[in-house]
């Protein structure tokens, strides 16, 4: 019978060899998964004996890491702002780097008043349930061409308790049509802007198993800078704000499109590795 070292032993050197990035890491994580325990829990119990059971499901999940199907999405969740999101492959794994983004946001928010706020593109809901759970006065629309995608958004707004706050749509923005009845304090937006031409070079974890419509617009990965940018033009209030997340390399020509479009104050955010991330603007 296998120990659980035994076992994170042999699976770390399976998983090193099928050439994924912090095996040890890896192994550990999906044995927490099966057992259902802390990962400082399996450190305690090195010597105990695995039942049979648990080693099938543990070879399973290590299987499918050894794939390099996303560990998140393997556990079924991520952290994502202090929260947790549940999430599968019909959604945009949460990143670090969109922290900036919900950070940002809550920088520009004005907290003595009631405010209304767009989040395009929600996939998980991760914007517009961590600015909901820190944001008190706020009322929230967000919008996702996928249904599928919006069903896992619902579900992380009632699992954090932000349900209330948060309103969700289905609509296409490029394509389809969009007429709020109100207009907005602050639109944010994390959309697909990988272009056509740089979207086979990302890695097989992504193009492999994360959604390609929330990660490529088949073009020049400026199409919803533009097409959001229009929107603006009667979906923001005057002096309202908007923010996008960017590629590296896209903050310079956002910022231009933004200035060519009559907005001030223009800004770039740098996120943790000082890449420029978040590009703001204020509406005149």
């Amino acid at each position: 019978m296998l120990t659980v070292l035994e076992s994170i032993q042999l699976s770390t050197d399976y998983l090193e060899k099928k050439g994924i990035e912090s095996p040890r890491y890896n192994a550990e994580i999906l044995l927490t998964k099966v057992l259902n325990c802390p990962r400082m829990q399996l450190y305690l119990s090195f010597d105990r004996p695995l039942k049979e059971d648990e080693i099938t499901q543990y070879r399973q999940l290590i299987l499918r890491r050894s794939k390099h199907e996303p560990l998140q999405y393997i556990l079924g969740y991520v952290e994502f702002y202090g929260l947790r999101f549940n999430i599968n492959s019909s959604v945009l794994i949460p990143r670090q780097e969109t922290e900036i983004l919900v950070e940002t946001v809550l920088q520009k928010a004005d907290k003595n008043r009631l405010i209304n706020i767009l989040d395009i593109g929600t996939g998980s809901g991760n914007i517009a349930v961590s600015v909901a759970k820190n944001l008190n006065l706020t009322k929230i629309v967000a919008v996702d061409k996928s249904p599928e995608a919006l069903l896992v958004a619902k579900e992380n707004a009632k699992l954090n308790n932000v349900e209330d706050k948060v309103e969700f749509l289905q609509t296409d923005i490029l394509t389809g049509e969009f007429s709020p009845s109100i207009k907005f304090d602050i639109i944010v937006s994390n959309p697909p802007y990988v272009s056509k031409n740089e979207y086979p070079k990302l890695q097989a974890e992504i193009t492999e198993y994360e959604p390609r419509i929330a990660l490529t617009d088949d073009t020049d990965g400026f199409s919803f800078y533009k097409k959001i940018i229009e929107l603006c033009s009667f979906c923001l209030v005057e002096k309202g704000k908007i923010l996008f997340e960017v590629a590296q390399g896209q903050a310079g020509s956002v910022a231009e499109l933004l200035d060519k479009n009559k907005f001030e104050n223009i800004e770039i955010v740098k996120d943790y590795l000082k890449i420029n991330r978040v590009v703001t603007g204020e509406k005149l």
